[in-house]
């Protein structure tokens, strides 16, 4: 990573030196020794490392300290007085405040563009997409896995290196505040919206309870950045930025400045569409089916657009997107053809999936398990989502958990279903239920475990 002393990082976080030798013994020498990353699990520990002990629901990280500083770690941060310890560490009021100090510090140091997303539905999809865009001109970071909250974006952030050009940072969020602690941590360039759909009403209680904490974003966001907002969602729509930014919008709808025309579904292989920008058209090619991807490549042309790409870097970055484990990635066994979309789930994104599954020609067979946090309505979104399933043709529908019952009541009229109270249950009869040659959707919301599915599956 770029340079950050210890000097620095004891600054920068309101920290105190402590430790064997004595802050005041310490030689000044010392004191600019720079760390080489900065890390919270000690098994990533290298020569010259920052360790930050984060407390967990299990594991204390203070516990790994002395393990950490033998391995060769320069420094570690403590909430704790290790007293006289053979070793330097900062003392810090909070290790989870202190490092989202830091990263804000480090990224403040940077002369790179940050591209920061964030939306209800479709963020690690676009900005996937975003990066793929962005990749044929630039030498980008993106966010990798789910390191999209408090913990997780600083440690993006300190990924950053020298040669980077461009950030692409993914933002999630659950509750009022976090998008503000984000923002400041990661000061994007470029805000892109996705929509405004139902995850995480449970806190925010309402859309426009998730239109006021997603757009926390704006707070501190470059002055005279850009604001990308998908322009047919009706929240955004009719947004106005306090901070006096004029939105541009991207949408299926002609009057939004970036839209697509022409769009043809190419069912499993992808979809086939004209992009229309203010000054440009050209063709391209989505290589990841489901429509959308189409959204996301608006989003992606438009990032492209603001950062003075070219049509034709733009349309090849578009067909050059890979999809990740989890995310709508298809996957051809001997027997099946899987979608595996198990990495999260909300009502909308559920829609959508199923929608790629109804292009299948083959038997259709959707997995489908619990949504949480849905706040009240939870059991009556579920309810919905059975309904569109049979409404989209799926010939199999097989929930499973809790809140799946209303799943499957609400597909049981139109279409053959079955419901597990457990994946056991389900593996139990998985061989009475599924056909050689059936095309598989398999979604849950995370926590419900469903890559073990996925897992089966392929084997």
């Amino acid at each position: 990573m770029k340079h950050m002393s210890l000097k620095e990082i004891a600054a920068a976080c309101g920290g105190t030196l402590c430790g064997n030798p004595s802050a005041e013994a310490l030689p000044e020498t010392f004191l600019d020794r720079e760390v080489s990353s900065v890390v919270i699990d000690s098994r990533k520990v290298q020569k010259d490392s920052l360790f930050v002990p984060i407390r967990g629901a299990r594991v204390d990280g203070h516990t790994f300290i002395p393990q950490v500083m033998e391995k060769g770690a320069l420094c570690a941060l403590s909430e704790e007085d290790l007293g006289e310890v053979p070793y330097t560490y900062i003392r810090v009021a909070s290790c989870e405040q202190a490092l989202k100090d830091l990263a804000e510090h480090y990224r403040c140091s940077l002369d790179i563009k940050v591209v920061g997303i964030t939306g209800s539905v479709g963020k690690t999809s676009t900005k996937e997409m975003i990066a793929s865009v962005l990749s044929q001109k630039y030498r980008v970071l993106k966010t990798e896995g789910n390191f999209n909250n408090e913990i997780g974006l600083p440690l993006t952030v300190f990924n950053i290196r020298e040669e980077h050009q461009i950030a692409v940072l993914e933002m999630g969020i659950s509750e009022f505040g976090e998008m503000t602690r984000l923002a400041k941590v990661a000061r994007p360039d470029i805000c892109v919206f996705t929509n405004i759909g139902f995850a995480h009403l449970e806190n925010l209680g309402s859309r426009d309870g998730i239109l006021k904490a997603k757009t926390e974003m704006l707070t501190f966001m470059n002055p005279e950045g850009t604001v990308i907002f998908n322009g047919d969602d009706d929240k955004l729509r009719g947004f106005k930025p306090e901070n006096g930014i004029t939105p541009v919008y991207f949408g299926l709808d002609e009057s939004c400045d970036f839209h697509a025309c022409d769009v043809e579904n190419r069912g499993l292989k992808g979809t086939d569409a004209r992009f229309v920008t203010p000054k440009s058209t050209f063709h391209a090619h989505i290589p990841v089916p489901g429509d959308h991807m189409v959204y996301n490549a608006l989003a992606g042309t438009a990032v492209g657009y603001a950062l003075g790409m070219t049509d034709e870097e733009i349309a090849r970055g578009i067909g050059a997107l890979v999809p990740i484990a989890g995310r709508n990635h298809l996957i051809e066994t001997d027997r099946f053809t899987l979608i595996d979309d198990c990495y999260n789930a909300n009502p909308a994104s559920m829609k959508s999936s199923l929608s790629v599954l109804a292009c299948a020609d083959t038997r259709k067979v959707a997995i489908l398990g619990d949504m949480f946090e849905l706040g009240a309505k939870e059991k009556e979104m579920h309810y919905e989502v059975g309904q569109y399933a049979a409404e989209a043709g799926i010939d199999v529908v097989i929930c499973i958990g809790e809140l799946s019952k209303e799943t499957a009541r609400g597909a049981q009229e139109g279409t053959e279903v079955h419901h597990y109270d457990t994946k056991e249950a389900f593996f139990s009869d998985m061989g009475n239920v599924l056909k050689e040659h059936d095309t598989i959707l398999v979604k849950a919301s995370h926590g419900m475990g469903f890559a073990e599915i996925v897992e089966r599956l392929q084997r």
